[in-house]
């Protein structure tokens, strides 16, 4: 009897390594909601190019397909719709920065996305005005963020401790100020990830 519990136990510890380490080498995804003008490209691509190093699996979505265009003429290839985007499907939702952002700030799309994201507690980015989706949303009410400095008083105004620093994390928040800070912020990324 000792030994078949013995055997059992052991069993067990080696099932529960080995499904572990298979867990691990998932590789991880992320979506980064674009807007399809105007995206801003250093906040877009400067965090693409880390988590994709990381091995982290990205999908780009937005209110059209085929190419979105950023504020310096940049291109991006859109893979999905954004009304198409489950937060279930990531381990982290993104959104992305720049004049056209502007447009999901008070869309119940990207806000319901966002909503969904922080449920099911999945890691959520957003840098330059973007924070503003999290904060209309209700996500940030109480909670300590960053934005693009101009809109820092908007953000206050939705109840937000706006911190001012590059990058701000608050649980599987992540909120960042703007271009310059779009490496450090791919970086945060990748370590929440």
């Amino acid at each position: 009897m000792k030994k078949t519990l013995s055997f059992v136990m052991a069993f067990l510890m080696c099932f529960s390594l080995f499904s572990g380490a298979r867990a691990e080498t998932k590789p991880k995804k992320a979506v980064f909601i674009i807007a399809a003008k105007d995206f801003q490209e250093e906040e877009f691509s400067r965090p693409f190019a880390i988590l994709l190093q990381k091995g982290v699996n990205i999908t780009v979505a937005s209110t059209q397909l085929g190419e979105a265009v950023g504020m310096k003429g940049a291109k991006a290839r859109v893979d999905m719709l954004l009304k198409d985007v489950a937060a279930g499907d990531f381990d982290a939702v993104v959104f992305i920065g720049g004049a056209g952002a502007a447009e999901y700030v008070t869309d119940p799309v990207a806000q319901q996305l966002a909503q969904d994201a922080v449920r099911k507690r999945k890691i959520v980015g957003a840098i330059c005005i973007a924070p503003m989706i999290l904060a209309k949303a209700g996500l940030l009410k109480g909670k300590k963020a960053t934005v693009f400095p101009t809109m820092a008083d908007q953000l206050k105004a939705e109840g937000v401790k706006y911190t001012s620093k590059p990058v701000e994390r608050e649980g599987r928040i992540i909120t960042a100020d703007g271009p310059g800070s779009a490496a450090e912020f791919g970086q945060e990324l990748a370590r929440s990830l």
